[in-house]
């Protein structure tokens, strides 16, 4: 029998669908080891604390809130268009392809007569996001005909009924079926949730914590790389100089002790005109390498 510490603490949902793939990989830049058998809706995970099942994220924060599962991870548009009652962790910047936040907007053909929400009274809108949808429509006090629940394929509809409300991220799909924004409903990120009996555990809360601690820490790494040089000491300042203000390097001496080695975490766009100057300013032995996390 497994002892009480490594019993399950936590059972999580993780999104299946268009976030599954990124979710995995977060997971796995934050250090845990995840499989998903083909068909099968329960990833293992390689901490015996948690418990993984896969749902549509559509469906998480309702199953957090009735503590079917004890934390999950979904759009803060769901949690929105289910009035779920949730305590959010925190916010996790990633996405399907970028980390971009998600827009859900209100759009219509390029060359419909529609400019402005108030001329869609009277039409039907086509949505994922129902209720979402009726609360925008009733607050602006536009008496739209119906807002109808679309099963998918939502682009297509924008010719067959008056509107359509739908997430973009990149803007392309908008773009290749010539539709046009008139107004944006709602922007989304994707969230840790905690159903609130979890989290007012003190032994649940804190493994939540370390694992949020992880996940941010993995995203915060996404666009950076450390390096590593070795630096003449009578030219450390001019090379310090050389870095980003912000940045406060790891300086360490050498066997030499003429030389010291300097260590630092910038962006990775940063790196590629970084690098030269340091070089030119005297570093030697210079080389980067990817990270993992960055826990601020």
């Amino acid at each position: 029998m497994n002892q009480p510490s490594q019993q399950v603490l936590l059972r999580i949902g993780l999104p299946k669908g268009s976030l599954q793939d990124s979710t995995v990989n977060l997971f796995q830049r934050a250090g845990y080891k995840v499989d998903i058998r083909d068909r099968s809706y329960f990833p293992t995970l390689d901490d015996p604390q948690l418990e993984a099942i896969l749902f549509r994220a559509q469906e998480i924060s309702r199953y957090v809130e009735d503590g079917v599962i004890d934390i999950g991870i979904t759009g803060h548009d769901w949690v929105i268009e289910n009035n779920s009652d949730v305590h959010e962790v925190c916010e996790l910047e990633y996405s399907k392809a970028t980390r971009n936040p998600i827009r859900w907007v209100l759009a219509v053909p390029e060359e419909s007569s529609i400019h402005k929400p108030e001329d869609l009274a009277g039409g039907i809108i086509a949505t994922e996001l129902v209720d979402t949808v009726k609360r925008y429509f009733a607050k602006k006090n536009i008496p739209v005909r119906k807002v109808e629940f679309s099963w998918g394929a939502t682009e297509v509809k924008a010719r067959l009924v008056s509107a359509i409300v739908d997430c973009t991220e990149t803007g392309s799909s908008l773009r290749a079926n010539k539709l046009r924004v008139v107004d944006t409903i709602l922007t989304s990120t994707t969230r840790l949730i905690a159903n609130h009996q979890a989290w007012a555990d003190p032994v649940r809360r804190h493994k939540i914590e370390d694992l949020a601690m992880l996940l941010l820490g993995a995203i915060n790494a996404r666009q950076k790389v450390g390096l590593k040089m070795n630096v003449p000491k009578d030219k450390l300042s001019e090379l310090l100089a050389v870095l980003p203000a912000e940045k406060s390097p790891t300086v360490n001496p050498l066997a030499d002790g003429q030389w010291c080695a300097l260590e630092v975490i910038v962006d990775e766009i940063v790196e590629r005109d970084l690098v030269p100057k340091l070089s030119r300013a005297g570093a030697a032995a210079i080389f980067s390498y990817p990270l993992n996390k960055v826990i601020p």
